[in-house]
């Protein structure tokens, strides 16, 4: 992974992700994108990171966009290659089996919108600006936009923000749902990782199987997403975290999940 590109830091089950080009608001080159394929393939395979936390340096830019220059000089041949890495990268964030945090200070506009909407969780500061101004470029949203802003904020709200290019603010971002929560600027980092750090000490293996059911569930009928979310609780029925976690509430102390 580059450390120029993102930087990286792992603390207790915590593994924060910083994008590192804020002389230019952390636009998404595909040094950026590369680096975080990256950090999310390995964080998927370290049974000792629970929870990752995903920022942009600085505070203007979460990530300002994909970076316009590499798209407009793209050969029509290269179009499909470079949608697909997007998608594979985007995917593997919102299945990583372990819960995403984006803290988004400033912009989050374009590629770092839909980088944020792949994250479990979104929380911003009050002067974040959220947006898909494609449209502005000619273009439309490449890296999921499309698909995953309307099953968050719905159909009518997701095509108002890409057809009218317009970003929208945190507060109103917060009430549409694609926000779940909006602090102040100094208190958001200390915000986000103390959520960060409740999540790294609950039970992962749960973690898993709850966003594993939301995610394969969503666009299953009712009674096949019951079904699935049958067979994911007899399988956490069967850990050694469940008897844990049951026994600890029993007996009226903390537990301590293993991931097993």
């Amino acid at each position: 992974m580059s450390e120029t590109a993102v930087r990286s830091r792992a603390a207790d089950g915590v593994l924060t992700l910083t994008i590192n080009r804020e002389d230019k608001l952390n636009a998404l080159n595909r040094a950026v994108l590369e680096a975080l394929h990256d950090a999310f393939t390995d964080a998927a395979r370290r049974p000792d990171i629970r929870c990752v936390v995903l920022t942009g340096a600085g505070r203007r830019a979460f990530a300002a966009g994909a970076d316009v220059g590499e798209i407009r000089a793209l050969e029509q041949d290269q179009v499909e290659a470079f949608v697909d890495f997007g998608h594979e990268l985007m995917n593997s964030i919102e299945n990583l089996g372990k819960p995403v945090i984006a803290a988004i200070h400033g912009y989050a506009l374009g590629g770092g919108c839909e980088l944020a909407l792949a994250c479990t969780l979104r929380i911003a500061s009050t002067e974040a600006q959220i947006g898909l101004p494609e449209i502005g470029l000619g273009l439309i949203p490449g890296y999921g936009g499309t698909q995953r802003l309307s099953r968050l904020a719905g159909r009518g709200r997701a095509l108002h923000l890409m057809l009218t290019g317009k970003p929208i603010k945190a507060e109103q971002a917060l009430q549409w749902g694609i926000l779940n929560e909006v602090v102040e600027p100094d208190a958001l980092d200390d915000t986000v990782q103390a959520l960060a750090g409740r999540l790294a000490r609950s039970a992962p293996l749960a973690m898993q199987a709850i966003m594993a059911a939301v995610n394969q569930g969503a666009d299953l009928a009712l009674a096949r997403s019951l079904d699935l979310e049958k067979q994911y609780f007899a399988r956490i029925c069967g850990t050694a975290d469940m008897r844990e976690g049951t026994g600890a509430f029993l007996e009226k102390r903390k537990p301590e999940f293993k991931g097993k």
